[in-house]
């Protein structure tokens, strides 16, 4: 049984949380408080950070890591599209979103200067993309989906402006995986 280390309000963790129920793969959650990290989550983790999956001793960090194992390892129902180029295309997409859009994000929740402009702009680029994106719901939804719905429900974003990101997020919302996680976002405080 795979065990993963978890934060409700990470994520990265909800990464996770969509691919392993995307994959209807059954796992145990341990729930690791961000704002008082336990000593034993280093001892899984160097950074200290989640998610960390488990499986018989073996660890792996790093939320894009994770998913690509969970593909490989459980290869159905896919994430990425058959096609090499196509699949390249989705981890350039995920690899982009993980320099741009992840950072402004945080920088936005820390209220740097700047930062409000520079999520527009990153959200703008994001919304122009998926507006013209061809790739069918996968493993680019679940990497950048877990920071639009934290917008939306913790930080009173809107969206609006981003009419293709919005109809994106609709339409995977439709989804278990997805919805499961909008339904965790409401037990949430807004952040």
């Amino acid at each position: 049984m795979l065990t993963l280390y978890d934060a409700p309000r990470c994520p990265f963790c909800a990464r996770a949380r969509i691919a392993l129920a995307e994959k209807g793969v059954p796992y145990e959650t341990v729930t690791v408080d961000l704002a008082d990290r336990p000593a034993w989550i280093y001892e899984k983790n160097a950074t200290g950070r989640v998610p960390v999956l488990e499986e018989d001793g073996w660890l792996l960090p790093e939320s894009g890591v994770i998913l690509e194992y969970l593909e490989e390892r459980y290869p159905e129902p896919p994430l990425l599209p058959a096609d090499p180029g196509a699949r390249a295309e989705v981890r350039l997409l995920v690899h982009r979103f993980d320099l741009n859009l992840g950072s402004s994000y945080y920088a936005f929740r820390r209220e740097e200067g700047g930062a409000a402009g520079r999520l527009a702009g990153c959200l703008a680029r994001l919304d122009a993309g998926i507006a013209a994106w061809r790739h069918p719901y996968g493993l680019a939804d679940v990497a950048y989906l877990p920071w639009l719905l934290r917008l939306r429900q913790l930080q009173g974003y809107d969206l609006s402006p981003y009419p293709a990101l919005v109809d994106r997020i609709a339409r995977a919302s439709e989804r278990p995986a997805v919805a499961a996680e909008v339904e965790l976002l409401g037990t949430l405080q807004p952040a």
